[in-house]
């Protein structure tokens, strides 16, 4: 069995911060370069440690620079992606391996990993990437609605093509059902103002474009010069309820141990703490053995560890990579190992 080797000097602690970059927005539509600077490369690749030959998943395939770096490491890789516009990019970036058969392109999204894998005949795999949220070509396309910082219908769809957009969950739900998805997925303190306002907005005509939201918001919320914009976690808990992002990652994660072998391995990056919270929980309750309630005298539920968490601290960015990208500021990397059952 492989031992774990994140030996990543110069990791560093980060604050977390949903703030956006307004030099990304270059236009609307679909390019075909990418912008995205894969966060946390090289720990990523050191974590996975990918042998040549082997399987590996890329859940979240995005601008396909980890892949790039797995693919260069020998290991043969299929990514996945709700985003038609991140596949056709990854495929153009990395066409003589999807012509040699060593990269295939998945399209959905990654709570049904296991069908997909199974429908591509991969698995078992010794490796699996989740790169959570979104990426800079999606923040960068005018068009999607994810920033704030430019005017644009209000939709925020990863897969434009199904879905329910973000200007239809504020035309149609209460203000007790706003209010909720803003403080749950986005810890805004100040969610009933807010969706008292949105509701109120309906009668003359509704938030329908990106600007109008953020002036909402940021009408409701005064900012400080200088700091985040108000309207920062407002976007990001839109986001995730349009997306269904929190629930696709509960979904996800078991999934994954049936497709790891043993020695394979997960890792997972979140940028913010609802998303990393799931993840250190769900990973520390397959690390343990029994998980009965502590008064129970003798074990019932029979379960067994499946996993050993190589990384008990998150790895985070350093200073060069935060000022090279500064995407990276909020990034956690946690990697855990697959063991056979009753191995640890």
């Amino acid at each position: 069995m492989r031992q774990p080797s994140l030996g990543i000097a110069g990791l560093v602690g980060t604050n977390e911060s949903g703030s956006e970059d307004a030099s990304l927005l270059q236009g609307s539509g679909a390019s075909s370069a990418t912008v995205h600077i894969s966060v946390l490369l090289a720990a990523v690749i050191d974590g996975l440690a990918p042998v040549a030959d082997t399987r590996v998943i890329d859940a979240t395939l995005g601008g396909g620079g980890h892949s790039e770096q797995l693919l260069a490491r020998g290991a043969r890789v299929l990514g996945i992606d709700a985003d038609p516009a991140a596949r056709q990019r990854a495929a153009t970036r990395l066409a003589s391996a999807v012509a040699s058969g060593r990269f295939v392109i998945a399209a959905g999204n990654f709570r049904d990993i296991g069908a997909i894998a199974l429908a591509h005949s991969w698995e078992p795999v010794m490796g699996i990437l989740m790169d959570l949220g979104l990426s800079s070509d999606q923040l960068a396309d005018r068009d999607r609605g994810f920033a704030f910082s430019a005017d644009a219908p209000l939709d925020m769809r990863f897969d434009p093509t199904t879905g329910v957009s973000a200007a239809e969950i504020l035309a149609t739900a209460s203000e007790e059902e706003i209010a909720d998805i803003l403080w749950r997925y986005g810890e805004e303190r100040r969610s009933r103002v807010i969706a008292r306002r949105i509701v109120a907005a309906r009668a003359t005509g509704g938030m329908t474009r990106t600007t109008q939201l953020a002036n909402l918001v940021a009408r409701a919320i005064p900012g400080r010069p200088g700091g985040v914009h108000p309207a920062t976690r407002t976007f990001q808990a839109l986001r995730i309820a349009v997306n269904g992002e929190l629930t696709a990652l509960e979904a996800a994660l078991p999934q994954t141990l049936d497709l790891l072998a043993p020695g394979g391995r997960l890792a997972v990056i979140s940028f913010h703490s609802l998303e990393d919270r799931i993840v250190k929980h769900w990973m520390r309750a397959e690390e343990r053995g029994c998980i009965c309630p502590p008064a129970t005298p003798v074990c019932v539920c029979g379960h067994a560890p499946r996993l050993r968490v190589l990384t008990h601290h998150p790895l985070e960015a350093d200073a060069a990579e935060i000022a090279a990208n500064p995407r990276a500021r909020s990034a956690k990397l946690r990697v855990a190992e697959r063991i056979n059952e009753g191995q640890g």
